[in-house]
């Protein structure tokens, strides 16, 4: 199905719908990477991608809640050797434009990831930068924190990578509208809100942590106030594009990101629950735009913001 009231050019990335599927969700199996089979689905990230490989973390890895879902892969992957070889091949046949999701690991070993890419920019036209890593190298934080650790995450990466470079915010971020700007200043050409937020889980017949580093990344329904909250403070505060990312489900919800400023959605836990929630919610919208005679999703873009004389 054809989506015109939703196709847009997103940081140089030609989308026929604002859904992107989130990072770390997708499997590489050759069939769920066709056009075909992506009705609603404007753009796909790939699982995480660092210079060497991965083991990622030992013990309990994902845990439902009821509201939500807690992870700790832990980054796992084959490493970006692999990834160009194994699976790249693959997902470009799919036919659809997609997104590098890269690890911000020390500053060196992620240039080397992103010179690797850039090999291969006749057919990798964008990366998502995830600042949300520890960066070993300084206070062990996450790079996304602090404006200062943020700007020189996305500068290294700027100083190397040619193509389109989104950059993905952490909740966990002290002052998110000064790290915005930051990664803005630095050369970041979108910004994705946000990834996800700490929580931990108790196993009560073990009386322990469920995970062995204690604490997990929290996403599903229940962080979705807290997603459109960030994604409003930060469209006030940068003039790229704004990826609304956090609890998204349905088309309401989707329509709520846009109205705050945000120029596309990612959908991660949702896609777990049912595959056919991208074509569910491009329907919605656009029968919301006819009914409400709006030409383009576009033209609703920051409109509960102006509404309040924000814009």
């Amino acid at each position: 199905m054809t989506w015109n009231r939703l196709a847009d050019t997103l940081a140089g990335i030609n989308i026929e719908t604002p859904i992107i599927i989130a990072s770390g969700v997708w499997p590489y199996d050759p069939p769920l990477w066709s056009r075909k089979n992506l009705d609603g689905v404007g753009a796909l990230c790939t699982k995480a991608v660092s210079y060497e490989a991965r083991r990622g973390n030992k013990g309990m890895r994902v845990w439902e809640t009821s509201c939500g879902m807690l992870n700790s892969i832990g980054l796992q992957n084959t490493g970006v050797s692999s990834f160009l070889n194994d699976s790249l091949p693959m997902i470009h046949e799919g036919g659809m434009p997609f997104l590098v999701n890269v690890v911000m690991e020390n500053i060196e070993d992620t240039q080397k990831t992103l010179l690797a890419l850039a090999e291969r920019s006749d057919i990798v036209k964008g990366v998502e930068l995830n600042i949300s890593c520890p960066n070993v190298d300084g206070d062990g934080m996450a790079w996304g924190v602090h404006p200062e650790s943020t700007a020189e995450a996305v500068a290294a990466a700027r100083s190397v990578w040619p193509g389109s470079l989104f950059v993905k915010l952490t909740p966990q971020a002290h002052d998110p509208q000064k790290v915005a700007r930051a990664a803005e200043d630095a050369g970041a050409d979108a910004l994705v809100v946000a990834n996800t937020w700490l929580g931990m889980a108790i196993d009560i017949n073990r009386r322990q942590p469920v995970f062995n580093r204690t604490f997990a990344g929290f996403s599903g329904p229940a962080v979705f106030p807290l997603a459109l909250r960030l994604v409003w403070q930060v469209c006030e505060a940068v003039s790229i594009p704004v990826i609304g990312c956090g609890g998204v489900t349905t088309w309401q919800d989707a329509l709520s990101m846009v109205l705050a400023g945000a120029s596309a959605v990612e959908l991660g836990t949702a896609m777990f629950v049912h595959s056919d929630i991208p074509s569910l919610i491009c329907k919605g919208l656009n029968t919301y735009l006819i009914e409400h005679e709006v030409k383009h999703l576009r033209d609703l873009k920051g409109q509960a913001r102006a509404q309040k004389g924000v814009f």
